[in-house]
């Protein structure tokens, strides 16, 4: 029988026509396949892991096989009082496994285990008017009514109640290595657990970094009242039924088109589509449209960059480029400074494609401002950073923010590129935020130059380090020297108690391209993973340079590469390879991969590399599996720096 499960109603939440994709192998599905989910989803994991150790001495239910699930949980439920790891629990066609379930005579708690944050300014879970739950709140909260739905109705004489277990950011590690005793493993089969280490202590878990909250009176709203309404007015219970019927008998629920659509997990792309896979996306817009596959391959309303309306403009009917005109923009109703505002970018985007100009936009007069103002030598660094559930350190926060490794490049007047320093701490059970700034100090302050980073991130890693600093009690002999360093380089969040604006606060090269420069390729993206490979496609000056084997030489030096080309060009085509594509693989020596704790993915993204720094503080990690996973790190966040760099290069090239 083909089970409503909890996961299932969570996905038919998000788009009710998804229910009809998942689990067909002819269908792809990215989800399987994104570095930042796999990232959040090992977190899950512990975080699941550790929460059976504040609800001690229950009974887990491992067996995957239905029946046999459900006849070991109502085994158990016989008893008085019981607690259980993943209870199976069934009525009709809907099927739950609760994460924590405690029994007390007639009474059953629900405790639905996320590793989603709170903290003491979370007052309620409801909009200010109480029509609505909270965007980041509601996929949770639907969850755990839709279990509390399944378990009242499976147990109508038992009275259960709900909770949610989450993450208490204001509680602190009791312990060193804690993250670190709760290991991801995968079975033969693929499948993710967790090793808890033996060493675990009663120290432990002396303070517990998750709180329970209860949700029965949310639940209630949202079962019971417009609360728990769908966009198309269909009540909550409702959904229930309509969702199990569909996906017991396979019956596509009619899309609804939106904004989401454009993340869908079940996208293919044209690659995909040419080895023969199914693309739930192209069905859904081609049903509900009538497009043919002709119809996708121009951008559309999804791809107009930071477009808020794109919901109103999708049931408007504006949905193709050449449905939309200047005046539904309005690109004239913001005033600014001379750079380029939301609302003229966002037509910009729209009229190149209307015009089939495929040229590059670049304002000259307004990024030779700027780059006037360059002080030289020009740095540019890039942070990778990671924040985790269960802390690796003492006394630390849950998702209080690691900063474990920086690149940092130079480019001087007289043309000269130099991959300069970068630091990475592999050093398992260290803190290494202040070492972090110190060696970052170290690369800074040789010089007045001009900083340059790529997004928001490294000024908001630099402010919490800072608040970091102000706060640790221990005896810290530079901190006055690190907190003056990072306010000369930073200026201050927002919401801080504390206000600077840094002499030398680093240039964002993201602000640079939303203000000064738009290429189509990018379609509306100005990701640099995007950014770069459109710059060099359209520089002749990078092609000719960078197609030489000359980074990683006396030419530019660099401290990962020899030799490296960075330009190549797609088989028969006249398009540059993205240079993230051609870093070095991994794990060639095939002899010594047999017990890989990382898997075999490249770090070619953040999330990739979040997961590498992670799972290199487990001790059972090989020597030659640290070592490759370290070299990979490196390349790829020193490639973050170069990416600047020759983004710098086409435009001063592109302005002489």
């Amino acid at each position: 029988m083909s089970y409503l499960t909890k996961s299932k109603f969570k996905l038919a939440s998000e788009c009710p026509t998804k229910l009809f994709y998942t689990g067909k192998s002819e269908y792809i599905n990215n989800s399987i396949d994104n570095p930042f989910l796999e990232a959040l989803a090992d977190g899950g994991f512990q975080v699941g892991e550790l929460a059976k150790y504040y609800y001690p001495n229950g009974h887990h239910i491992t067996t995957l096989n239905y029946d046999k699930a459900l006849e070991l949980t109502n085994k158990l439920l016989e008893q008085d009082e019981v607690t259980i790891y993943e209870a199976a629990v069934k009525h009709n066609s809907l099927f739950i496994r609760v994460d924590i379930l405690v029994k007390r005579d007639s009474f059953i708690k629900i405790i639905e285990v996320k590793a989603k944050s709170m903290d003491d300014k979370l007052k309620s879970f409801l909009t200010q008017k109480e029509d609505k739950v909270l965007a980041k709140w509601k996929p949770y909260l639907f969850d755990v009514a839709f279990q509390r739905h399944v378990a009242r109705s499976a147990f109508p004489d038992i009275t259960v109640t709900s909770y949610l277990l989450l993450i208490d950011k204001k509680a602190t590690t009791p312990t060193e290595g804690l993250n670190q005793k709760f290991q991801i493993t995968v079975d033969d089969k693929k499948r993710k657990g967790v090793s808890v280490s033996s060493s675990l202590s009663k120290e432990d878990l002396s303070v517990k970094l998750m709180r329970q909250i209860p949700v029965d009176v949310e639940c209630d709203s949202i079962c019971n009242t417009k609360l728990g309404n769908d966009r198309r007015g269909v009540s909550f219970i409702s959904q229930i039924k309509e969702y199990s019927e569909s996906y017991s008998n396979n019956i596509k629920i009619r899309p609804i088109l939106k904004k989401e659509c454009r993340d869908c997990e079940f996208h293919a792309s044209q690659e995909d589509l040419d080895n023969g896979f199914k693309s739930g996306f192209h069905e859904c817009w081609k049903g509900q449209l009538n497009w043919t596959d002709q119809d996708f391959e121009k951008p559309n309303v999804l791809n107009i960059w930071n477009f808020k309306p794109k919901d109103k403009f999708i049931d408007q009917g504006k949905i193709k480029f050449s449905q939309i005109y200047e005046e539904d923009i309005n690109p004239k109703f913001e005033v600014g400074d001379g750079k380029l505002c939301t609302k003229e970018r966002q037509w910009l985007q729209i009229e190149k494609v209307k015009n089939k100009d495929a040229s590059a936009w670049i304002d000259k007069s307004g990024l030779k401002a700027e780059m006037d103002s360059w002080i030289y030598p020009l740095h540019f660094i890039d942070f990778e950073t990671t924040a985790m559930a269960i802390p690796f350190n003492k006394g630390r926060h849950p998702y209080e923010g690691v900063a474990f490794q920086f690149s940092h490049h130079i480019a001087y007047a007289d043309g000269r590129i130099e991959h300069k320093g970068e630091y990475i701490n592999t050093k398992q059970g260290m803190f290494p935020n202040y070492e972090f700034v110190r060696r970052l100090k170290d690369e800074l302050d040789q010089d007045k130059g001009t900083i340059f980073k790529y997004s928001p991130h490294e000024n908001t890693y630099l402010n919490m380090i800072y608040e970091q600093l102000l706060t640790d009690t221990a005896v810290i002999v530079d901190k006055e020297d690190l907190c003056n360093f990072i306010q000369e380089v930073s200026h201050s969040k927002k919401d801080s108690i504390y206000s600077w604006k840094g002499e030398r606060d680093m240039v964002d090269m993201l602000n640079l391209v939303k203000w000064y420069f738009y290429d189509p390729a990018t379609n509306g993206s100005n990701s640099i993973k995007q950014v770069l490979p459109a710059i060099l496609n359209n520089s002749d000056y990078l092609k000719e340079k960078y197609s030489k084997p000359i980074y990683g030489t006396d030419q530019i030096p660099s401290f990962n590469f020899k030799n490296k080309i960075w330009v190549k060009f797609e088989d028969g085509k006249n398009l540059v390879k993205d240079p993230y594509s051609l870093l070095d693989p991994m794990f060639q020596d095939f002899d010594k991969c047999d017990q890989l704790i990382s898997g075999n993915e490249e770090i070619k993204d953040g999330g990739a590399a979040m997961t590498a720094y992670a799972k290199m503080q487990f001790e059972e990690m090989s020597v030659y599996e640290r070592n490759e996973l370290t070299k990979s790190l490196l390349q790829y966040c020193e490639l973050d720096t170069m990416a600047m760099v020759m983004i710098y290069e086409a435009w001063k090239e592109w302005l002489q």
